[in-house]
């Protein structure tokens, strides 16, 4: 159930970052704000529930790899981020790190 509760804190942990950016440009500043505000109190209640099970390293480890590499994924497809090929090689090294986490607890 741990990696359950943490692939979810990972996913939440992707919605903090996307409201403080959809702040910016949004009448709706404050609401954007308080979305970013919800989802990364879910994502910290995720994680804590995670590491009851899995080793403190491995979860923020792959909870910061999922936030990353999702927040990577949003800012090429929804804000044009640069899709270089490094950056793009760059993020597969992280995703190969998750995995490696996965299979070696």
């Amino acid at each position: 159930m741990g990696w359950i509760y943490l692939l979810f804190a990972g996913l939440f942990e992707i919605g903090w970052p996307l409201g403080l950016k959809l702040a910016q440009s949004s009448s709706l500043k404050f609401l954007w704000i308080g979305f970013a505000a919800i989802a990364m109190g879910i994502s910290g209640y995720l994680l804590f529930m995670a590491q009851k099970s899995i080793p403190i390293g491995t979860a923020y480890a792959v909870w910061t790899g999922i936030g990353a590499t999702g927040t990577f994924i949003v800012g090429i497809l929804f804000f044009h981020d640069s899709a270089s090929i490094w950056r793009l090689v760059s993020v597969f090294l992280i995703i190969s790190g998750i995995i490696g986490l996965k299979l070696a607890s």
